[in-house]
């Protein structure tokens, strides 16, 4: 078995905040779908959520700016690693996130060893 990450992006939508309700429906629709991966024993790692409001970006030349935020409309809502037989299994379970009904989008990305040149 291989491990992908999956990584969650979302963007900042003007008027996006989700009512109460939304957010306990997308909570369930999230648990449901985290699961069901664990229940499948493809959860490597449950992951993180990453903040929205504490960040910095260390540039070349000792540039140091807040965020990635203030320069980009997308930003990166957490991640989990799954482990698949291969990347076509990993998409199939991505196709499944439910940020996907909220605008956001799933990146999914090898994780590779030392020794995997790939």
């Amino acid at each position: 078995m291989k491990e992908f990450v999956l990584i969650f992006r979302n963007s900042v939508q003007e008027g996006g905040n989700p009512s109460p309700e939304q957010m306990q429906q997308l909570l369930t629709d999230w648990m449901n779908w985290m699961g069901g991966i664990a229940a499948q024993d493809k959860l490597a790692d449950r992951g993180n959520r990453l903040s929205m409001s504490e960040g910095k970006t260390v540039k070349p030349g000792d540039v140091v700016t807040d965020g990635p935020y203030t320069e980009v409309k997308e930003f990166i809502n957490g991640y989990i690693i799954v482990k698949t037989a291969n990347i076509e299994d990993a998409v199939s379970i991505a196709r499944e996130c439910p940020i996907l009904n909220v605008g956001g989008h799933v990146e999914v990305r090898k994780v590779v060893s030392p020794d995997d040149h790939s």
